[in-house]
């Protein structure tokens, strides 16, 4: 897999620093209160600090800066969620950490090691496996640190009635043949439908596969695409949007007949060479959102119909991942950055590039910060990388002048500025 090779890198530690926007500060140098705990050990039984800062150096931050920072010997750090301040972490090792207030809250353990997705839904945890499977957690409502694992995706009842009807079986290579309710390789990403009560699980498998929460049941299994499906996100209206390693975006629409429910294709987005690594639609569905393995960002725009927008231009490598909240973008990178884009009407200007971890971005989640001042809204950011560290910054969204925008680009040589405000074709 094209994203996931980057892992095998050896990264060589330095010291952390970011780039953003200080008309004191233009040349990006290091900050010693952003430096990261690098040489600092840990068990993976001993709970672990978050590294925080004193008061004064928290004054001198800018608007966009580093929180924290969290470096565990735990292997890298694959998938994110966050609610309400208590984040989730998946890494390549069996357990899933839960942080709250910027320690250590919880931990639980699977017993199908690496973590590839995360995403919380009231108080259920679902978690997407190498295995292939989706894994089902509750928070213990008398202990909210104990978590216990209520079910798996597809149950093993399923499977077993499933296996004994020789229509369930569906040709997934040549001469194999497989249950249509299984992921046959690594669950890649999961989204989630909490109106319809649907949870979507997209697989290297070329599959997505569409389950009801309520009953834990597969009722349908999509051959989505060519190659591995990379990401999928459910979109308001019954919209749902995956894309691929085969190079394609595809538009998908939920149909209902009765209780039956299929998912039909109605558009093509993308088609290109190169892969399709994250996706990501902001709340209304007005935009969507598609990082690429050539470290662009396309977008579209849906007013009646989804028209091409424009292109982002700020990563020299892969982009691996990415968010939206409110008016931001939030765009993670192979090249090891954070760039933090601001959306008004069809224009993107890049507010600020977050600098600081020693391997790719491969997961982020944002959260509101509920301190938002009058100054403008501010995000918690959570970035997890193949560094095996994850971050936390705070990003307010505000607008800058053109006069600003030049000085950024005069302290920012190493990002390709001609992209901004975004081409329209």
């Amino acid at each position: 897999m094209s994203s996931s090779s980057a892992a095998d890198e050896d990264f060589a530690n330095r010291n952390s620093s970011f780039s953003v926007y200080d008309p004191n500060r233009l040349s990006g140098e290091g900050s010693p209160m952003m430096m990261s705990p690098w040489n600092q050990s840990s068990s993976p039984f001993t709970k672990s600090a978050w590294s925080n800062f004193s008061e004064t150096a928290s004054q001198k931050i800018p608007q966009n800066g580093l929180i924290g920072s969290l470096v565990r010997e735990e292997g890298h750090i694959y998938s994110l969620a966050a609610k309400n301040d208590i984040l989730y972490t998946g890494s390549d090792s069996k357990n899933i950490r839960v942080w709250k207030n910027m320690k250590e809250f919880s931990a639980f353990k699977s017993n199908s090691g690496l973590v590839k997705a995360i995403i919380i839904s009231g108080d259920k945890i679902f978690t997407g496996h190498q295995d292939g499977k989706v894994r089902v957690w509750k928070i213990n409502p008398k202990n909210p640190s104990v978590h216990k694992r209520v079910g798996t995706f597809p149950t093993f009842f399923d499977i077993f009635k499933a296996s004994i009807r020789p229509s369930s079986y569906v040709e997934v290579k040549r001469n194999r043949t497989a249950l249509w309710i299984k992921h046959v390789d690594a669950i890649s990403c999961l989204s989630i439908d909490q109106e319809e009560g649907l949870l979507y699980s997209a697989s290297w498998d070329r599959t997505f596969k569409v389950w009801r929460i309520g009953n834990s049941k597969c009722i349908e299994s999509v051959k989505a695409h060519d190659d591995a499906v990379n990401s999928v996100v459910a979109s308001v209206d019954g919209t749902i949007y995956t894309g691929s390693a085969d190079g394609t975006v595809k538009v998908w629409k939920r149909e209902q007949n009765g209780k039956v429910i299929r998912h039909a294709p109605v558009q093509t987005l993308l088609s290109q060479e190169c892969a399709v690594t994250a996706l990501a639609v902001n709340n209304s569905g007005s935009v969507v959102y598609c990082g690429s393995s050539d470290g662009l960002v396309n977008f579209w725009e849906n007013e009646k119909q989804l028209s091409h927008g424009g292109v982002l231009k700020g990563h020299k490598l892969a982009v691996l991942c990415l968010s939206v909240a409110g008016n931001l973008v939030f765009s993670g990178s192979a090249d090891k950055n954070i760039c933090v884009w601001r959306r008004e009407a069809a224009v993107h200007t890049c507010l600020s590039v977050l600098t600081g971890h020693t391997g790719p971005v491969k997961c982020l989640a944002v959260e509101e910060d509920k301190e938002s001042t009058s100054g403008g809204q501010k995000w918690v950011v959570y970035s997890g990388s193949l560094d095996k560290s994850v971050k936390v910054w705070s990003v307010l969204d505000m607008a800058i002048d053109p006069n600003q925008m030049a000085m950024m680009h005069n302290g920012q040589g190493d990002v390709n500025w001609d992209s901004i405000p975004s081409a329209k074709y």
